[in-house]
């Protein structure tokens, strides 16, 4: 091969493997034109009769966006019609990019994962179980627990932490007393640092490392992250992942001049759609994300559009690399898509994402190894290693069960595809 030929082939591949998502074509990403237009069907029948206001998908294939679409209101007492830029507020989606920042931690030689977290937050020292709950006055007996809490523990779930408000009875109530947030929408002056020191006192609801549950671990890893960083979460994200990966309308609190771009809360109550009236989960204002707060919850509290998470997911379907940014190795990325819970334990779940394994996947459509998880306003994402293929759905809706939107979602976008 001649040099200059070389170098043309040399640059041409390099452009290849580090590109950001671009606009594709489906068919020319193994994708059926006619067939994936059969997610407009399922999405107008929603915004029909009215189960949702509006929403935004977005399907991403071989690194190209082929179908990324916007559907009915973001504010549907004014008719003001949804945007692809629209911005969501995306709950848990927010743990997937906390479980990166620690990764990164991780690769840096700043902390080992099967580490106690009361290495780097005392208050975690010498956990306690809970025994029994006295209703009466929502006192407690506790037993110490087999072991420490371990970063391992918390990115999968396993250290026995719960949740606040919507989690079991008795710990919405021992969080409720002690005054610990769900981080869904924190809208009243705290810090995150001050509320996990005393998480870090509260009993845990089994041993660690002997159930799945699904609580507010992510939290402790955004205070870590504090921690071990000198930066506060916010910082990282925006400095470490968000500017590198070009996910400029990603935020904790949003700045003024992208407030109109904030959709609102919608439920449906008493078969009728209607913009949420109060407060939602723990008496939170759903306007959480055009105030001026300090309270960077790890496990809930951002706000983000469709497009800039597919470029998060995208990252690792790229192996750690971004539009020519690399923020994790390939062996990371390996290992936090690796199951990393074993049996009683059921859950297949890896350092911050559930997992498709040989042991769930042919209960679904997915392939082996995609990894996915939602928010609590009804936003839902997947990735596919196997078929290099993105779907993300974004509605904010409050307690709406969509009526199987993302589940039809998922299968309208698998059955489109033609190789």
């Amino acid at each position: 091969m001649k040099p200059f030929l070389l170098l043309a082939f040399i640059l041409h591949t390099s452009l290849t493997f580090s590109q950001g998502l671009v606009p594709g074509k489906p068919n020319e990403n193994g994708m059926s034109p006619e067939r994936i237009a059969r997610i407009d069907q399922m999405m107008e029948e929603q915004v029909k009769n009215k189960w949702i206001p509006g929403g935004v998908v977005l399907v991403a294939r071989n690194g190209k966006i082929v179908y990324h679409k916007a559907y009915g209101y973001s504010d549907a007492e004014k008719q003001v019609a949804m945007k692809k830029e629209d911005i969501f507020r995306i709950a848990s989606q927010s743990k997937a990019i906390t479980s990166l920042a620690v990764m990164m931690l991780f690769e840096e030689g700043k902390l080992l994962l099967d580490d106690p977290v009361s290495k780097y937050i005392l208050e975690f020292k010498n956990p306690k179980v809970l025994v029994n709950l006295r209703w009466a006055d929502t006192t407690y007996t506790t037993t110490p627990a087999k072991s420490e809490i371990t970063i391992r523990q918390l990115l999968t779930h396993s250290s026995g932490i719960g949740y606040s408000n919507i989690g079991t009875q008795e710990f919405n109530a021992i969080y409720a007393k002690a005054g610990i947030p769900s981080g869904i929408g924190v809208s009243s002056p705290m810090l995150l640092a001050d509320k996990m020191k005393v998480l870090g006192g509260m009993p845990l609801k089994h041993n660690p490392g002997e159930q799945f549950t699904y609580g507010l671990n992510t939290d402790v890893l955004g205070y870590l992250v504090e921690v071990v960083s000198g930066m506060s979460l916010d910082q990282f994200f925006k400095t470490r992942i968000f500017q590198p990966l070009g996910m400029y309308d990603t935020y904790f609190y949003l700045p003024k001049e992208k407030h109109s771009r904030l959709v609102n809360v919608y439920q449906v109550k008493n078969d009728v759609l209607q913009k949420v009236p109060g407060t939602v989960y723990d008496k939170v204002n759903p306007a959480y994300p055009t105030l001026d707060l300090k309270y960077y919850s790890g496990g809930a509290g951002l706000s983000s559009t469709a497009e800039d998470y597919a470029k998060f997911l995208q990252m690792f379907l790229n192996k750690g690399e971004y539009n020519g940014v690399r923020l994790l190795s390939r062996k990371t990325v390996e290992l936090m898509l690796t199951n990393q819970l074993q049996p009683p334990i059921t859950t297949q779940f890896g350092l911050g994402f559930e997992i498709e394994t040989d042991k769930t996947d042919f209960q679904n459509i997915y392939s082996q190894g995609t990894f996915s998880w939602g928010g609590a306003f009804a936003s839902n994402y997947w990735a596919d290693p196997k078929e290099k293929l993105i779907g993300v759905i974004m509605t904010n809706m409050y307690n709406s069960d969509g009526h199987g939107r993302s589940d039809k979602f998922k299968v309208l976008t698998y059955q489109a595809i033609t190789d």
